[in-house]
């Protein structure tokens, strides 16, 4: 089973490019993915359903919202946490597909400081005690996938000097985020490439992409049960190479498990 995660930045922007990635470049039974800025009515569900993928979605106009493809149904769904707070922005869904627990997130970007920056680092506490109260992570097999809009460390960003203090690699955000770790999840590219920047994003401007000027900020992070049943993990940079159709400014980020 191959499951990907990827911040398509507009799904309806981008629609032809992840079809073309999924019929031509990659197999792929499970593809999470999170700011597709559209209503679930307006979701492309015809065009995905074309090439085999059933598609659950929970959508916000023009911000957010997150969506799971799958190529081999859904056991159960679940759509946001269930609390008006946090699922005023869509942010959250959750399938169980073959005993897999797949939780598909899309954390706030934030702020330097404010109410933003308060909202983000409440979103990792609420998520951290969500999972705790409905997750056993020493028997489940649990992913929890999507753009986090956080950096853990230096050799997850181009400059660690530069970007310090920036969002998305301040210092709160990320102790944040590694309390958010200590409950039992592993992230799972880290595991298996120690030594490589593994960047996920690249900013649109000044060639960045092309001078591989870029952040980590998106991950599957897993359960110690399903973590050994990963097989590979890898960016895929064929979509974020195109030209045309324009790309996300995300890369998608793909693991294999038995």
């Amino acid at each position: 089973m191959k499951i990907a995660t990827f911040n398509v930045n507009s799904i309806r922007a981008r629609k032809d490019l992840i079809i073309k990635w999924l019929t031509e470049k990659i197999d792929l039974e499970i593809l999470c993915l999170q700011e597709i800025k559209c209503e679930d009515k307006d979701f492309p569900y015809k065009d995905f359903e074309a090439i085999g993928y059933e598609c659950v979605v929970f959508g916000q106009k023009a911000y957010n919202g997150v969506a799971i493809l799958s190529k081999i149904g859904f056991d159960e769904v679940k759509k946001g946490f269930g609390d008006e707070k946090f699922d005023k922005e869509k942010r959250f869904i959750q399938a169980k597909i073959k005993d897999k627990n797949i939780l598909n997130v899309y954390a706030p970007r934030g702020s330097l400081e404010g109410e933003r920056h308060i909202f983000k680092l409440e979103f990792f506490n609420f998520l951290k005690e969500y999972i705790q109260k409905n997750f056993d992570l020493e028997k489940d097999d649990l992913a929890v996938v999507g753009d986090m809009n956080i950096a853990r460390e230096n050799i997850d960003v181009w400059d660690s000097e530069l970007l310090r203090g920036s969002i998305g690699f301040m210092d709160d955000e990320r102790e944040k985020f590694e309390d958010f770790l200590k409950i039992g999840l592993i992230d799972l590219y880290r595991s298996v490439h120690p030594k490589k920047s593994g960047f996920t994003w690249w900013d649109y401007k000044n060639g960045a992409f092309w001078k591989n000027m870029g952040m980590r900020i998106d991950y599957i992070l897993t359960s110690p049960t399903l973590f050994k049943k990963a097989k590979s993990i890898d960016i895929d940079l064929w979509t974020r190479k195109r030209r045309k159709p324009i790309p996300s400014d995300h890369a998608p980020l793909v693991a294999k498990f038995l």
